[in-house]
């Protein structure tokens, strides 16, 4: 703001009285304030290095509980959100083929045995003794097989999250019977940069956070590092893993991973001393001068910590910023500091 001060060259007037002369007109001189400003001086400290990776959460296994052959659904066991122990069952199937095979397994049997028999004292060839040992074992697996497909169970523990059939329907296998997933623990996929290659470990602690609940970090680990960079991303996948005991994540919720890469002893700054170059993403600070002139500063800021910034380059420890007052400010401009 300016202020315009009246001053009346009071001498000049006095000697042109003096001498009868007629005083001249009044001057008026324009006297610029100094922008008044608030500083903060900058301190250097530990700061975290931290990257957060979007990513959705899978479960550890899935199974798909596929009959091998078509035919009806007798009876549905289970329903889904269900939690299933490993070889339990989850549904039956038609066992008309079954009695049939069975039947077949039974007649082999006998035959088996009575041909042993022959071959035993010799009253029956090695060939029609193997034959028969053939036609046997297969018919044992047949019904092996077929008797896995009548009566369904769940190769893993986990939870029921797909029921595509109900009882009485031919199943057609377009679509698995049942979907089992086990979500405990639970995994998701993650691209790091490859400028962080070898900082990534196998058990490197992480933190999660979901937006299903805001106020909460999950922990997890690094279980999968793979061992090629993308040659168009240059980033490598990572596998990390949460124990999910509570089982509170699910698959399909939308998370983010943040990894520690250490400490880095860098300045400082808040983010209100913070300004944009306008047209462009370069961003500046006024620093005071030891005359309380103010030097535009350019900077190079990482890591966001709350209501702070990172400074990677531009400004040393101590130095003196102003935080706020800066729309008036200019290079090399004096300026008032006020509390």
């Amino acid at each position: 703001m300016r202020q315009v001060k009246s001053l009346l060259i009071l001498s000049s007037a006095l000697m042109m009285a003096s001498c009868g002369q007629k005083p001249a007109e009044q001057q008026t001189v324009v006297v610029e304030e100094a922008p008044k400003v608030t500083v903060v001086t900058v301190h250097a400290e530990n700061v975290p290095q931290l990257s957060t990776y979007p990513t959705t959460i899978e479960a550890d296994i899935i199974n798909n509980i596929t009959p091998q052959s078509a035919s009806r659904i007798n009876e549905i066991l289970v329903e889904v959100g269900d939690h299933v122990k490993k070889g339990q069952r989850l549904a039956t199937m038609d066992a008309i083929n079954l009695e049939k095979v069975k039947l077949q397994v039974t007649n082999d049997s006998i035959e088996y045995g009575r041909t042993k028999e022959l071959y035993e004292i010799g009253a029956a060839s090695q060939s029609n003794f193997e034959a028969i040992t053939l036609a046997y074992e297969v018919s044992k697996k047949s019904y092996a097989n077929l008797l896995e497909n009548t009566i369904l169970t769940s190769p893993i523990s986990g939870i029921i999250t797909a029921r595509n059939y109900d009882e009485g329907d031919m199943y057609a296998m377009a679509q698995p019977l049942f979907v089992v997933q086990d979500i405990t623990p639970v995994k998701m996929l993650i691209n790091v940069s490859e400028s962080n290659y070898s900082k990534v470990k196998k058990g490197m602690e992480v933190e999660l956070s979901a937006d299903a609940f805001p106020n909460e970090t999950f922990k997890g680990k690094v279980n999968l590092v793979y061992p090629t960079i993308d040659p168009r991303s240059h980033t490598f996948p990572v596998e990390v893993i949460v124990d999910n005991k509570d089982e509170k994540l699910r698959p399909g919720m939308f998370t983010r991973v943040t990894m520690n890469y250490g400490d880095n002893y860098r300045v400082v700054i808040p983010d209100n001393a913070v300004l944009k170059q306008v047209g462009a993403d370069d961003k500046y600070v006024y620093v005071l001068n030891e005359d309380n002139t103010v030097t535009y500063t350019p900077v190079k800021l990482g890591t966001r910590m709350g209501k702070k910034y990172e400074v990677i380059s531009g400004l040393n420890d101590g130095d003196i910023v102003v935080t706020t007052g800066q729309t008036r400010l200019k290079n090399n401009i004096e300026v008032e500091v006020v509390k």
